[in-house]
């Protein structure tokens, strides 16, 4: 196995221009600009950002290919063959997966989730292969199997109400993504005492491969999550795509002639008796109501309505007592005389005189 001191002579440039940067320069820069970009408040989609993942990734892919050209990992040994100064370069792939996914080319989301997943799984099978720590290597295709042996193209109706096998399936799942969570929450609380002897210089050689150590059982657990979510990603993405390709025939509803006004009553016999079954049927026009109110005087435009005219209204009391008070003023002998024999009866007998039938 090659050591770090051969893999830092390998140089290949990122620019023409620029100076060729060290193997373990690439790394730690492309590792560095996944950082910043993982804790940024800026929008991912900026351009500002989007550069600097480009750039980050070019440096990541540039390093994996220094890598394979130097062998430094091979089936046929274990971890503990590993130098300390190599164990870094195994989060090559899951850093490149990491960053991939940080792109927002929404043309190309698919293509981008795919290549992202190769690199996780890349990643998985050599932490498996070295036995970095003990977990479940997902499908290779991507293909989610059913629980019930089931294909995904299966009928949705059976699929609809989960059997026993589901609900099994279902629970397992639900607790390796606890264990998973325990996990990352241990080793990143273990990662944080570490980190402050390794990045003070101070660290000794079994100090720092615990730190690397730790590196990599996290970004496992990191990449199962992330493997586990393209995969629903991609159903989804592969369907929208299915739907663009041939969209859902809206269907055409025959056009139908307008419907006529009718009577809810049982004849026309019966209408003409008791009426359309229902009240406010028009009795004139619009210009109709308009000269009647126009003639009475009290549309808006005509300022104060006059005063109505007892003709009008037709009230025979108030045309009573108004021609009542006409005689009076007028002088008339025999409307004064039953005038003045009513103030004269009024005088001698109280109110309700005579009301012997409702007492009162």
């Amino acid at each position: 196995m090659a050591e770090s001191e051969n893999s830092n002579s390998v140089r290949q440039p990122l620019n023409v221009d620029a100076e060729p940067l060290k193997l373990s320069e690439l790394l730690d820069r492309g590792w560095k600009i996944f950082e910043e970009v993982d804790s940024t408040n800026e929008p991912l989609g900026s351009n500002s950002i989007q550069v600097k993942v480009k750039r980050g990734v070019q440096m990541l892919e540039e390093a994996s290919r220094m890598v394979a050209q130097l062998d430094l990992f091979s089936r046929n040994e274990e971890l503990e063959e590993i130098a300390t100064v190599d164990l870094k370069y195994l989060l090559l792939p899951a850093l490149l997966g990491a960053l991939t996914m940080k792109q927002t080319t929404r043309d190309k989301r698919l293509e981008i989730v795919q290549t992202a997943r190769a690199y996780f799984m890349d990643f998985l099978r050599r932490c498996e292969e070295y036995k970095v720590s003990q977990f479940k290597l997902p499908d290779s295709t991507g293909e989610k199997a059913r629980p019930d042996g089931g294909s995904e193209d299966g009928n949705a109706k059976a699929n609809s109400f989960p059997g026993p096998s589901n609900l099994v399936a279902m629970a397992a799942q639900r607790q390796a993504k606890i264990e998973r969570y325990r996990q990352k929450k241990e080793l990143e609380a273990k990662l944080s005492d570490v980190r402050r002897a390794v990045e003070s210089g101070q660290a000794d050689d079994e100090v720092t491969r615990d730190f690397y150590l730790l590196n990599v059982r996290r970004w496992v657990t990191v990449c199962l999550e992330e493997v586990e979510s393209i995969d629903q990603e991609v159903e989804i993405l592969k369907k929208m795509d299915m739907f663009k390709e041939n969209p859902p025939k809206q269907p055409s509803h025959p056009s139908r002639p307008p419907m006529k006004p009718f009577i809810l009553t049982k004849d026309a016999v019966q209408a003409k008796v008791f009426g359309a079954g229902y009240p406010s049927l028009p009795t004139m026009t619009v210009d109709d109501w308009y000269e009647q109110h126009k003639k009475h005087g009290v549309l808006p435009d005509q300022g104060v309505p006059r005063k109505a005219t007892a003709e009008d209204h037709g009230d025979p009391s108030e045309t009573d007592e108004e021609e009542k008070e006409k005689k009076v003023e007028n002088d008339d002998d025999e409307s004064l005389l039953k005038a003045r024999n009513w103030d004269d009866w009024k005088d001698t007998h109280r109110r309700g005189y005579g009301n012997r039938q409702n007492m009162g």
